[in-house]
């Protein structure tokens, strides 16, 4: 009987919470008549193109998309159910199981994941820059705190790999709240780190401390983080021609006119490259829905499905940077938003 009480209170709580964002949605001021989308910097462009054209198609208002980070975006998304909590998180990573933990504990318990494509995390350099060509190593040498465990005293690039010029390490890049931040870690410097035998070797005896050695960044003057603006770190390069920028592939490819891209492992970041997978730093790119608000927040399921639309192979998202997905991911993605099928919280980590 306790049991069966705490299911229908619970019921309840999420049926007043919906109630009131859909009393928002029909009075006046439209606090929610529209889509309420926070996160990640790198998916934001996208997002909003794809805002502008679903109020285009269906006539509803153009939802109103926060670039946040991926990790704030997650931590408002997860906050509850209702009017007062966006219905979309935007994200450069997968989320993680303690936010998926999180979402639960605070009642947001249907999430739908849906992969709207491929990214790459691409390093660049102003067009009137030195001509970088790095490796995930001097990547990991260069920025990271301690460097296989002792105080990284290097101040140029050379002192970091003989071949590479002597300027300055100087390295303008996304904060720790954001995905970009994430991906970066695991991707270049937990891999540069990874070449060292010893390192291996680490992580099999001690995962915390490998984790902290491999991935713990310098601070100023060396990495300098820029906030949640991508084209900030743009305007920086312009005025700092030995820095380097760290950001998604969308903002390289929107700005060849003023950034080139640096070579990783020899590869440099292109729309072929990290659609192959042989560019070290090529990521997927989510959105997730909260299912509850499906139904409620007008227009929700057609802003996924316009997403989608543009997100496919020859999708007008092309243009802007987003690479598609191969065709079983796509399939999965078009499945999983068509259904609203909510995402199973075990395959996280």
């Amino acid at each position: 009987m306790v049991k069966k009480f705490a299911l229908i209170a619970g019921a309840a709580t999420i049926a007043l919470a919906l109630s009131a964002c859909q009393d928002q949605a029909s009075s006046g001021g439209g606090a929610r008549d529209y889509i309420s989308a926070v996160g990640s910097s790198t998916v934001y462009p996208f997002a909003t193109a794809v805002g502008e054209k679903f109020a285009e198609a269906t006539g509803n208002k153009t939802p109103k998309i926060d670039s946040t980070g991926t990790g704030g975006g997650f931590e408002r998304f997860c906050q509850g159910v209702g009017g007062d909590t966006p219905d979309i998180a935007n994200a450069s990573r997968r989320m993680k199981k303690k936010e998926f933990d999180t979402c639960a504990a605070n009642g947001v318990k249907d999430i739908v994941e849906i992969q709207i494509g491929i990214d790459g995390i691409a390093l660049g350099e102003a067009t009137r820059g030195p001509g970088f060509k790095l490796t995930e190593e001097d990547v990991y040498k260069a920025l990271a705190a301690n460097p296989y465990g002792k105080p990284n005293t290097a101040k140029t690039w050379k002192d970091v790999n003989p071949a590479l010029p002597a300027v300055a390490i100087s390295v303008f890049g996304p904060p720790s709240t954001s995905g970009t931040y994430d991906a970066f870690k695991e991707l270049i410097l937990g891999t540069g780190c990874g070449a060292n035998p010893e390192m291996k070797e680490l992580k099999a005896s001690d995962a915390d401390k490998h984790e902290q050695v491999c991935t713990a960044l310098r601070g100023s003057p060396f990495y300098v983080e820029q906030g949640e603006n991508d084209n900030l770190i743009i305007s920086k390069l312009d005025k700092n021609p030995t820095s380097l920028g760290i950001f998604g592939f969308s903002y390289l490819d929107a700005n060849k006119d003023r950034i080139k891209a640096v070579p990783v492992q020899g590869v440099s970041p292109t729309y072929a490259t990290i659609a192959d997978g042989s560019y070290p730093g090529s990521r997927p790119l989510f959105i997730y829905v909260k299912k509850a608000h499906v139904g409620v927040v007008p227009g929700l399921a057609e802003y996924v499905a316009e997403f989608l639309k543009g997100a496919g192979d020859g999708g007008y998202l092309a243009a802007k940077g987003l690479i598609v997905s191969p065709k079983a991911v796509s399939d999965a993605a078009n499945a999983a938003a068509k259904g609203m099928t909510p995402l199973d919280g075990s395959v996280l980590k």
